[in-house]
């Protein structure tokens, strides 16, 4: 069929009185346009042929493997082969005359197929990981940093392929040529190659995974993993920010992980309340009886003071006064009261560690440590129930005698001012009253 194409153009040149040598190359030129256009013609047919029909069927089936192969374009990508095809089939056809020219557009043709079979075979990974993240397991091993291993492999040999097409040498001695250039390479690829066994050891050491929160300061990063890929590690923080964090980073860095306390049965609450010092005393029988009002507590005193009266007696205790033997504190009978809420609290996880315990006094008064852990693991439950646990408090200290430490204020200072001043001004006898 070009032979007879050919023919017509060169008689069609030779009647415009064209030398035989320009109607030739105009004859086979414009055979050769035809032909890509030919090419052209029949690739956007074939689009549209597999547009109507495979992926109409795609679609409308239940299996979601072709579902990403549409989504990640490798059907898309394969037909770009149809034009390379139908030119290089016919190339040798459209040019008879010029076979120099051939083989330059026959390596050209070689250069395309290569590029896009690596295109197509990017898309084939891509959807290899997609669908492999449909899988539970892909969230604790996740594989996209070693699919973008294999992209970079592919990618390379393509162009080196290219290369050694282009310039006409074998791949082997374009390679050799290579190993003198291995710094300048393992200088270029530096990030990913580190970012590459970062991320085998995040992997095999199970460190990381999708959906975890992890913290990492020096990054400013708080908040979930989004995406572990060759290079980086994504962080959506809880503020809705990104954090990219390097993958080697995260091995050779520190960075906290909360899967344990997700997995776990509890949050922890960790907190501490200073009480002031000059409120703590013995308690009197008086004071003994008000807090035997207090429900949480009241076995508790009744059990210890029990325990104590025995211990005294047995001891031939003078108990005429507060500082012989032992005595119950309103400090003591505090920490106990605290202790039955919270193994009282409908919200507090008694089967985990619960203590209430007193810590080092310090010029800020004696801390009252809770160490508690919330059954409610999600972040505006376990504040809202840490606040009201402190509200609770709080509130009940005054209850047991006790005052909580706090810096004075201005206004604190202010009213002492004030109190000093009405009482200096006070007539002699008042102030002697």
């Amino acid at each position: 069929m070009f032979d007879w194409l050919i023919s017509v153009f060169n008689k069609i040149f030779l009647q415009l009185h064209l030398s035989e040598y320009y109607a030739t190359i105009l004859s086979e030129s414009i055979t050769f346009i035809s032909l890509f256009a030919i090419a052209l013609i029949l690739y956007y047919l074939t689009w549209y042929v597999v547009k109507r029909t495979l992926l109409q069927f795609i679609k409308r089936s239940k299996t979601e493997i072709d579902d990403i192969l549409i989504k990640n374009k490798v059907i898309a990508r394969a037909s770009l082969f149809v034009p390379s095809w139908i030119i290089n089939e016919f190339v040798a056809q459209t040019l008879p005359s010029f076979p120099k020219v051939f083989g330059f557009i026959h390596n050209l043709i070689e250069v395309y197929v290569i590029f896009i079979f690596a295109f197509l075979l990017d898309a084939i990974i891509n959807s290899v990981n997609d669908f492999y993240n449909t899988f539970e397991i892909s969230k604790s091993k996740p594989i996209k940093g070693l699919m973008q291993v294999l992209k970079i492999v592919i990618y390379i040999v393509a162009g080196l392929l290219i290369i050694a097409t282009l310039v006409g040498q074998d791949l082997s001695n374009i390679i050799l040529g290579l190993g003198t250039l291995s710094a300048v390479l393992m200088l270029i690829f530096k990030d990913p190659i580190l970012g590459f066994v970062g991320g085998i050891q995040l992997t095999l050491n199970d460190m990381v995974r999708i959906g975890d929160w992890i913290s990492m300061p020096k990054y400013g990063a708080d908040g979930d993993v989004l995406e572990i890929t060759l290079t980086t590690v994504k962080v959506q923080n809880w503020d809705k920010t990104i954090t990219t964090i390097p993958t080697y980073a995260m091995v050779t860095d520190s960075f906290t992980n909360w899967r344990g306390m997700a997995d776990s049965g509890g949050r922890r609450i960790k907190r501490h309340i200073s009480i002031d010092m000059n409120s703590v005393k013995f308690c009197t029988p008086e004071m003994l009886e008000k807090y035997k009002k207090f429900q949480l507590v009241s076995d508790y005193i009744t059990i210890k003071e029990s325990e104590i009266t025995k211990y005294n007696i047995e001891n031939n205790i003078d108990d005429s006064t507060l500082v012989n033997g032992r005595r119950q504190t309103n400090l003591g009978v505090f920490r106990a009261y605290l202790r039955s809420y919270f193994e009282n609290h409908p919200r507090v996880n008694r089967d985990m560690t619960l203590i209430v315990r007193q810590l080092q006094p310090t010029e800020l008064g004696i801390p009252i440590e809770v160490y508690v852990f919330s059954t409610n693991k999600a972040w505006v439950a376990y504040e809202e129930l840490q606040s009201d646990i402190f509200d609770h408090i709080l509130a009940v200290i005054p209850k047991f005698d006790l005052r909580v430490f706090q810096a004075p204020s201005d206004s604190s200072f202010n009213q002492l001012t004030e109190q000093i001043q009405k009482l200096v001004s006070s007539p002699k006898q008042e102030r002697l009253s």
